[in-house]
């Protein structure tokens, strides 16, 4: 790799060393929606500030709004009221600091990996040269050392996953959104893949936005979890992950671990109890 393309790509900072300004800013954000049995309320006055090289979770009970958050994050609604900021700048459609990762499988099946990691570069008009030399820095990054040539459907679920996530983070984006992306894997799976993922973030101090709903996970990967109430989706509690890094998913074991999982689970367990009764409220009503 040329000592040119090398001054491109991030490089390690310690978090002590990084700024405190925050990279990403949700600001008292609303997502109303008009339906034919009167307005729905999924998030209400959401409001999180990220920091630079951060690592922050949202988890909540299924239909808490947690993907209309993600989607408002990424530009692609725009809120009923409130804005998201990203260095300073109000999002207000896509936006380039932002790179996302979504749970459905998005390689494109015609394409090989690298080819499919290359793609935003080519869109961008890198020349070939640059960036498939660049495509493959990533694809070595997520552990795919090898598999270059080869088309998705030649590669398991997680390895399509990890191919989504080097092509994301071909373009250096300042903040990687995710959305679920390990929903569809096994849990042995889904730790080994998060081993990976926190090798990529430390090795590039990258921010990240992780939506999920699996408790593990978040415990697994976070700096700090945002819980989020049932509908309409309220910040519960913002809880501090208080545990060493480097880490991996050895520290699944741990006392410590078992108990930030105990503590998120109570909140998640009331808030997911809530909907329930309220859904069968609903059902009662209807029939």
């Amino acid at each position: 790799m040329s000592l040119a393309t090398m001054a491109r790509i991030p490089s390690a900072i310690p978090l002590s060393a990084a700024p405190t300004t925050p990279v990403l800013v949700v600001d008292d954000v609303v997502q109303r929606y008009e339906t034919r049995e009167g307005p729905i309320v999924a998030v209400d006055h959401m409001s999180l500030d990220v920091r630079p090289g951060e690592f922050v979770s949202v988890i909540g009970p299924s239909g808490c709004g947690k993907s209309t958050l993600f989607n408002v994050i990424g530009g692609l609604i725009a809120p009923t009221e409130g804005q998201v900021r990203v260095v300073g700048e109000r999002v207000s459609g896509p936006h380039p600091a932002i790179g996302m990762v979504f749970q459905e499988e998005s390689a494109f099946p015609w394409r090989s990996v690298v080819d499919n990691v290359a793609f935003p570069l080519e869109i961008r008009g890198m020349p070939k040269a640059e960036r498939l030399e660049r495509a493959r820095h990533f694809i070595s990054l997520v552990g795919l050392d090898g598999f270059e040539r080869r088309y998705p459907s030649e590669l398991s679920g997680g390895m399509r996953q990890r191919v989504a996530i080097a092509r994301t983070l071909a373009f250096e984006p300042k903040i990687l959104l995710m959305d679920e992306p390990f929903a569809a894997l096994d849990e042995q799976t889904r730790l080994l893949l998060g081993d990976k993922v926190i090798e990529i973030q430390q090795a590039l101090q990258q921010t990240i936005v992780l939506i999920t709903h699996n408790i593990a996970e978040a415990v697994q990967l976070s700096d700090r979890i945002l819980v989020m109430t049932w509908r309409p989706g309220r910040t519960k509690r913002i809880i501090e992950i208080d545990l060493p890094r480097p880490r991996t998913s050895e520290i699944v074991g741990s006392e410590a671990f078992g108990r930030y999982v105990a503590e998120i689970w109570k909140d998640l367990r009331e808030e997911a109890s809530r909907g329930m009764t309220e859904a069968d409220r609903a059902a009662l009503a209807r029939g």
